[in-house]
């Protein structure tokens, strides 16, 4: 054998090796499965969500009587669109679906998972197992002591402020990233981040931070954040499906900064939540001063990336401004959206395979005007012609 050939064997063998190693085995499931896909739960191990007394939306009486607006059925089609619904005044508008999905499919939310996880540290302050949010860490976790004598707080955590050293790199298949989402002990993960700078100063998106946050929703509620989730939000919010949270191994812990697989009439709920300040059917599921703050940009910070003053990001809710109605928002990495209009009293819900590539000078994906511009439209259109049928 020539001494190239030789050299291709020890590589190949060294690889090998490596890639077997225990430590590895996210990166073995990564180079078999690459990157993430909306309906890839079945490769995962997962915790049913129960919806304990399921309930339909009411049907508007202009349901599905328009489409989508022919300017904007390309971007539709050309990112993978395989759901879009939109709730208005407490009702279903419209509703479509692509490929094989229906009402029923199950998708992932990717990280709209995150919104899910501050309402439900929203429910845990109103049940008084956290005191508020402005709480230590090392309260629950005694791993993190503070940065230069200022404690990191679960206010902090929220903001996406926590000053600690999580790399959130997609592209690489060595970032705490990748490990997160095809590894198999996320508590190590979350509990091994290091804090380097001053919390409280920098917006800086970390996944690893949310995944710390559902962390003490388990300790500080004795259950994990599925079943608590379906008790205090899920079941409340008389969701038709059983949702699934996919965990990082067989009885493991939930992958909380992603991974909550339901349905786009389902995901609307946690719209409609919003626009209800967290009242649903009378019932107060999580205050109304939470869901204020969570839904407002703390201007105290400074997004990092750009060097301004936050304007986009409350407690692990985004928020933009568009024709100027102010919109709050949940956001996954592979255009996942819902989107709380409360000028409108409406909730658009988008799920699909892909997002745009480029920003708005607001900083968010350009797609989001498709979503947001036909809905608008399909909005206005039904209220002026049941106007004019009346």
């Amino acid at each position: 054998m020539k001494k190239t050939g030789w050299a291709i064997l020890l590589a190949l063998c060294c690889i090998g090796g490596y890639l077997v190693l225990p430590s590895n085995y996210y990166l073995r499931r990564a180079l078999i499965h690459l990157l993430p896909e909306i309906d890839q739960y079945p490769i995962f191990e997962n915790r049913t969500v129960k919806a304990g007394n399921p309930q339909p939306w009411p049907e508007s009486k202009a349901y599905n009587k328009l489409s989508v607006p022919e300017k904007f059925q390309p971007v539709f089609e050309d990112l993978g669109t395989v759901a879009f619904v939109i709730i208005k005044d407490s009702t279903l508008l419209f509703e479509q679906y692509w490929e094989d999905y229906s009402p029923h499919s199950r998708s992932n939310s990717f990280s709209m998972a995150k919104s899910i996880v501050s309402l439900a540290i929203g429910c845990a302050i109103d049940d008084g197992f956290i005191k508020n949010v402005d709480q230590p860490v090392n309260d629950f976790y005694p791993e993190f002591k503070g940065y230069n004598g200022k404690a990191l707080t679960l206010r902090h955590l929220l903001t996406m402020s926590a000053g600690v050293d999580f790399d959130e790199a997609y592209s690489s298949p060595f970032s705490p990233t990748t490990k997160l989402y095809y590894g198999d002990d996320l508590q190590q993960i979350a509990l091994g981040m290091k804090e380097i700078e001053e919390p409280g100063i920098h917006f800086i998106y970390q996944s690893g931070v949310t995944q710390l946050l559902a962390l003490i929703v388990e300790k500080a509620t004795g259950e994990n954040i599925s079943s608590y989730v379906s008790r205090k939000l899920w079941t409340p919010l008389n969701a038709e499906e059983d949702a699934l949270w996919s965990l990082d191994k067989k009885d493991g812990i939930e992958k909380a900064y992603c991974c909550f697989n339901s349905n786009a009439r389902d995901f609307a709920r946690f719209g409609q939540l919003i626009l209800n300040k967290g009242n649903w059917n009378g019932k107060q599921l999580v205050s109304e001063s939470y869901i204020k703050e969570a839904t407002t940009p703390d201007t105290n910070l400074i997004f990092k990336e750009y060097n301004e003053t936050n304007h986009c990001y409350g407690f692990q809710f985004w928020h933009l401004t568009y024709k100027d109605m102010e919109i709050p928002y949940m956001r996954g990495i592979l255009g996942q959206y819902v989107f709380a209009i409360p000028k409108l009293n409406a909730v658009v819900v988008r799920l699909g395979h892909k997002r745009s590539d480029t920003r708005t000078a607001q900083h968010y994906p350009d797609d989001i005007d498709t979503w947001l511009g036909a809905a608008i439209e399909i909005i206005q259109k039904s209220t002026n012609n049941q106007r004019e049928s009346e």
